[in-house]
């Protein structure tokens, strides 16, 4: 059996154990990465260690950090309201707008990445203040950062336009662009009301900003009979008890802007600045940020580095370790070679988009695009498909599986999740998803790109 074969069964077999095991996969990942690498490969543990994303494990903690210091001291709060009131406390448009607003930054250039990690925390915020769905929102921001990543300036454009180039394929820009926004809005349509739309249409954001055990969200998440100090720091402003110098059910708004918050906010505005304009890497910028921020409040903010979502690194850090020694067996050449040697071109290119699907899923879809287009070659040339119908197929096909908790996107949703959900709980959740989207996305991109042109 080649290495090939070892691979891929050890994939299968880690992903089965962790989905029925209480085990996280990142651990297993590291386990499998370990033994494949040095018993099957006869890569050395240096060889194997240095598959790790480094970048996508510095981004979780930096970004994570960050958000930390701003929920401490009510910075994400403060953002939570201003956006509401932004669109006339309309409860349902919040999720549309935290889309648009994704698909936005990454059209004009913004690294996918790097615009979940921007938007996501504050998305989420808005879910767990005004009880929207929080798979709902975070998949909002992760399809609305896939839905406008493929614009002729945008990152994944540029791979993919530059790849089809240099293999005289037919381009078409705007082809590849507009399929992606497309499919993306239709499974963010789709989300919307299956995971409860339709009941946000009739709430507003006034209904929810309610005194505590009247059925609304309060304006804090600080539990009753906390320290008033706390209260305040948090973001919120409570009405104590006389003598007490305790926090009753009579919480109100936020009474003004605090200079702290004002700092926070300016360090976010950098950080968008710096990682978004001047192409730094988000991770860095951010624990530079969330660093300085601490330094000047370092006894408010001494316990945040305790809620970056260490769990989510370990696992984020182990599957890609694991998807170096997958890549290193070459087990996606080795399936797409296969598809490519199929008797009808049309059912090699559906392989060909699972393939895409489930490594990306797994891995880089950056680093997956100019190794996947390559090997459709041969199926445009002989197989009768169209050029840009098919590669805009494998694009979207290798993307939008970036909902996946085992991809730097999703990864992103599941540390920033909101208080009201589990760690275990919202994990499930995006994996369930996850697993929905590829098993049945390649398929649907298939059905509707390649076969009514076929």
């Amino acid at each position: 059996m080649g290495p090939e074969w070892v691979s891929i069964i050890a994939l299968v077999a880690l992903f089965v154990i962790g989905t029925l095991l209480p085990i996280n996969m990142g651990a297993l990942a590291y386990v499998a990465a370990w033994l494949v690498g040095v018993y099957a490969l006869d890569l050395s543990e240096k060889e194997i260690l240095a598959g790790v994303s480094g970048d996508l494990v510095l981004t979780l903690i930096g970004v994570t950090y960050l958000f930390a210091i701003a929920r401490n001291n009510g910075t994400v709060d403060l953002i939570v309201r201003s956006a509401v009131r932004a669109v006339g406390g309309r409860v349902a448009l919040i999720p549309w707008v935290m889309f648009a607003v994704t698909a936005l930054l990454t059209a004009i250039g913004a690294a996918s990445p790097a615009a979940c990690a921007i938007i996501g925390p504050v998305a989420l915020g808005f879910a767990g203040r005004y009880k929207i769905n929080p798979l709902l929102m975070g998949m909002f921001v992760v399809h609305g950062a896939q839905g406008g990543g493929f614009s002729p300036i945008s990152i994944y454009g540029t791979i993919t336009n530059s790849v089809m180039r240099e293999n005289n394929l037919p381009g078409s820009e705007m082809t590849v662009f507009l399929a992606s926004l497309g499919v993306n809005l239709a499974m963010a349509t789709v989300l919307f009301f299956v995971l409860g739309g339709r009941r946000l249409m009739s709430m507003r954001a006034d209904d929810l900003d309610e005194v505590p055990g009247s059925g609304g969200t309060p304006v804090d998440d600080t539990p009753r009979g906390a320290p008033v100090t706390e209260q305040l720091h948090r973001g919120g402003v409570a009405v104590a008890q006389r003598g007490t110098g305790t926090v009753t059910t009579s919480q109100t708004r936020a009474l003004g802007v605090r200079r702290d918050q004002v700092i926070t906010l300016v360090a976010f505005v950098a950080v968008a600045v710096v990682a978004l304009a001047f192409d730094k890497n988000i991770g860095f910028v951010s624990i530079t940020a969330a660093v300085v921020l601490a330094m000047l409040s370092p006894n408010q903010h001494k316990d945040a580095v305790k809620q970056v979502a260490w769990p989510t690194v370990l696992l984020v850090a182990g599957v890609s370790t694991y998807a170096a020694v997958l890549t290193e067996a070459k087990a996606p050449e080795f399936v797409g070679t296969w598809a490519a040697g199929l008797g009808a071109a049309v059912v090699g290119a559906l392989v060909l988009c699972y393939v895409g699907g489930v490594v990306s899923a797994f891995a880089s879809s950056t680093a997956l695009l100019p190794v996947i287009i390559p090997i459709a070659v041969p199926l445009i040339a002989n197989g009768g498909i169209g050029a840009a119908t098919f590669v805009a197929a494998l694009a979207i096909a290798s993307t939008i599986v970036d909902v996946s908790p085992f991809s730097t996107n999703g990864a992103l949703m599941l540390a920033n999740r909101p208080d009201s959900i589990s760690e275990p709980v919202y994990y499930k959740q995006i994996l369930t998803y996850s697993v929905i989207v590829v098993l049945a996305g390649p398929l649907l991109v298939w059905a509707s790109l390649i076969l009514p042109g076929w």
